[in-house]
């Protein structure tokens, strides 16, 4: 029982003693600085406006090659980044600009499509961006008339 009112007694010592220092003595006024412009930079959002979100290539013979270039701006209060365009299908291929999109200036989504499949055909492309939706869609779509004689192309 001795040892044990003793060993609580030498971790209380500890405890208290260990506590000297002054937190508030501890902070660096630059790193509150840098805080602070991090804080009031992190309600800031990029914005991504197409002037349209989709796009209709109309009749188009199977096997033929089409692009289409979708237009937008940035709307937000921060830098664009297009992380990633990915389509739903192979036949599909968007290329964009790796390049950050300041507030208010536009940029360009080249979508190409090979003209595969028959009849209505409709494709997807996902881009993960940095807007606070985090990705944003594009759709193309075309009726594709098939080769004469020759079986469909998937």
């Amino acid at each position: 029982m001795k040892k044990s009112v003793l060993i609580v007694a030498i971790l209380s010592v500890f405890a208290f003693s260990s506590c000297k220092d002054n937190a508030a003595d501890k902070v660096n006024e630059e790193n509150v600085a840098t805080a602070e412009a991090r804080d009031a930079e992190s309600g800031k959002f990029a914005a991504i406006t197409f002037e349209e979100s989709q796009f209709d290539f109309g009749t188009i013979d199977q096997g033929t090659n089409v692009e289409h270039v979708f237009k937008f701006k940035n709307t937000g209060d921060a830098p664009l980044m297009i992380v990633n365009a990915k389509s739903s299908c192979g036949c599909t291929i968007p290329e964009y600009t790796k390049e950050p999109v300041a507030p208010g200036a536009t940029g360009d989504m080249l979508v190409k499509f090979n003209g595969s499949g028959q009849n209505q055909v409709s494709k997807t492309v996902t881009l993960t961006t940095n807007t606070k939706e985090g990705t944003e869609t594009l759709t193309i779509k075309a009726f594709v008339t098939p080769k004469a004689g020759g079986a469909a192309v998937q």
